[in-house]
């Protein structure tokens, strides 16, 4: 089994997919990479052939959770990132990773911070970022990192670890991974039932990860159809009273305006 696997979820021809593909090949240690799809195309095959990367379809209608335990699925690997296509990856995520690995062997979770893109420029300041940086700050305690609270405490506000930059340890969670009946709030969700497993959860508190935000993204059509409100409130429901759900969700809307 190798040490990691970028699983690359392509959905439809989306124009960033070429660029996040290409931000993963160029990275400073070499990992495998892998293309997995529902909607294939000759768009897909012909980046998968172009970059020699092999190529995955799941012949079922697209999901979002199905899709990615599909190419969790499909990666041989001890750590597998599920990549998405809008997204870059900075040179040093995977040595960043197995560095992390090296010296904390139960680790279960890899993330780190992330910089904001919209309209392919980096974004100076994200107040949404800046925020979610404070609330992981329990993670850098890393010799406590591996206690069920500390790893439940960066998720009670909110989802503050950005999912695209996370590598899940496959020989220690097994599979499937994904088994939250959440649209939206997919990540958080699983993050919230990871962080009651046995392993820790280590944090790279600098940028690893580009993070894209753009009009077909997927957050931004969840918004609009109110599927983020719902399930958020929903997973503040599983963590606190009625009473302080609303306080919380009246600030955590305002977040909202990160993709307008």
């Amino acid at each position: 089994m190798k040490p990691h696997t970028f699983a690359i979820c392509a959905y439809k021809d989306s124009p960033y997919l070429e660029s996040c593909i290409r931000s993963i090949k160029t990275q400073s240690v070499e990992s495998d990479v892998i293309l997995c799809t529902s909607t294939p195309s000759t768009y897909i095959s012909g980046l998968a052939d172009q970059y020699g990367i092999p190529l995955f379809i799941r012949h079922e209608k697209s999901s979002i959770r199905e899709d990615w335990n599909f190419a969790y699925y499909m990666a041989d690997a001890t750590f597998v990132t599920i990549a998405h296509q809008d997204d870059l990856y900075q040179k040093d995520y995977v040595k960043n990773l197995l560095n992390c690995y090296e010296r904390y062997p139960d680790m279960t979770l890899f993330t780190g911070g992330y910089v904001v893109v919209k309209k392919d420029k980096l974004a100076a300041f994200e107040p949404v970022e800046f925020i979610k940086r404070i609330l992981r700050l329990p993670l850098r305690l890393r010799f406590i990192s591996h206690l069920a609270w500390i790893k439940k405490s960066v998720l009670l506000f909110g989802n503050s670890i950005c999912c695209p930059a996370c590598a899940y340890n496959k020989e220690l969670l097994g599979e499937p991974l994904f088994t939250s009946p959440y649209h939206f709030a997919l990540d958080w969700d699983t993050l919230y039932e990871l962080s009651k497993l046995p392993g820790r959860f280590i944090c790279v508190e600098k940028p690893i990860l580009y993070y894209r935000v753009h009009e077909e993204a997927a957050t931004k059509a969840a918004i609009e159809d109110n599927s983020r409100l719902k399930e958020e409130t929903e997973m503040f429901k599983k963590m606190w009273p009625g009473p302080v759900v609303k306080v919380l969700m009246h600030f955590y809307r305002k977040a909202y305006h990160e993709y307008e």
